[in-house]
């Protein structure tokens, strides 16, 4: 049994505020194992993780499979079209399928919001969410909580805002949630339409002027535009959102203050964010990336790792 509250990982939601801070630390221990010559170690030999993706995904995928073989575990990569899905038969299929590879733990991406929650019902095996639906991405918020945490040293009265399409976001529900518990001001800035309904409950503000955000903010959170979850019509033009919305070389100029820039990714370049911005020194978009494999390494160890002295067991 790990270290967590949790036996699982589903989410930031409630998460409690030692076990946030906990990964954190743990991950930028393994960053530095990161940064070795040889960049391994035997932590999670011999236990057996499987990677379960219904969605389409590279970096996250790519991340946790190399956070897991950096650790010694042995993988597993299962994929499945969405197509399958339709009536369900899949999932049960899989859940049978797990049961008898007596797998450790089941990393799953899928496209149903609380899918992950309900496979904890049907394995034994330990359950970490790599993103179900709209509802959370928690691992991606750990990432982009422990890249700000390296930066600045701490969370609490960070200024952060998250800018986009709020409502398709699970990045942004997961940052929400963990955000606040550290101590974060939270703003959201998006049209109107993008912001759901009852968000500020969460504790946030919300803002449908950019500038106005730019000039708060300590950080920008800047999220991709999904265009493959919206339909149609829900921007009114790619140009518009850009100068509305978009995060320009010209409009942080006009700012004249240094201010940290986020992208969880893909980027559509010269939509939601400009190359120059992306590309610049106040972005620590590259950091993301190695931070997610780091804090991937923390998950997995915190929860499939030895127990650490003193602990008491987790429920």
């Amino acid at each position: 049994m790990g270290v967590l509250s949790t036996k699982h990982f589903i989410k930031l939601e409630g998460a409690p505020k030692e076990d946030i801070q906990h990964l954190i630390d743990t991950g930028l221990m393994f960053k530095e194992v990161l940064d070795r010559p040889i960049k391994k170690v035997p932590s999670l030999t011999g236990k057996n993780v499987v990677n379960l993706f219904f969605e389409n995904s590279t970096r996250t995928r790519m991340s946790f499979e190399l956070a897991e073989k950096r650790l010694s575990a042995d993988v597993t990569n299962f994929s499945a079209s969405s197509s399958s899905l339709n009536k369900g038969e899949s999932f049960k299929d899989t859940i049978q399928n797990i049961h008898a590879m007596k797998m450790d733990c089941v990393v799953m991406r899928h496209p149903v919001p609380g899918s992950c929650l309900q496979l904890t019902k049907y394995v034994d095996a330990i359950v970490i969410n790599a993103g179900d639906g709209k509802h959370e991405h928690p691992t991606q918020a750990m990432l982009d909580m422990m890249s700000l945490y390296e930066k600045f040293g701490y969370l609490k009265g960070l200024k952060v805002a998250i800018i986009g399409d709020i409502s398709h976001s699970r990045v942004a529900l997961s940052n929400i949630h963990g955000l606040i518990t550290m101590g974060a001001e939270v703003t959201l800035c998006g049209p109107p339409h993008l912001i759901p309904i009852g968000i500020k409950e969460l504790g946030v503000s919300v803002s449908h002027d950019v500038d106005e955000v730019v000039e708060w903010a300590d950080v920008l959170n800047i999220l991709r535009i999904q265009r493959e979850r919206m339909g149609v019509g829900l921007i009114p033009s790619v140009r518009e959102y850009r100068d509305f919305f978009g995060i320009t070389q010209e409009r942080l100029n006009r700012h004249k203050k240094e201010i940290v820039i986020m992208h969880p990714g893909p980027m559509n370049r010269g939509v939601e964010i400009d190359s120059s911005v992306a590309d610049g020194d106040q972005a620590i978009i590259l950091d993301q990336v190695l931070n997610g494999v780091a804090v991937r390494m923390s998950i997995l160890y915190s929860l499939l790792g030895p127990e650490e002295e003193g602990k008491d067991e987790k429920k």
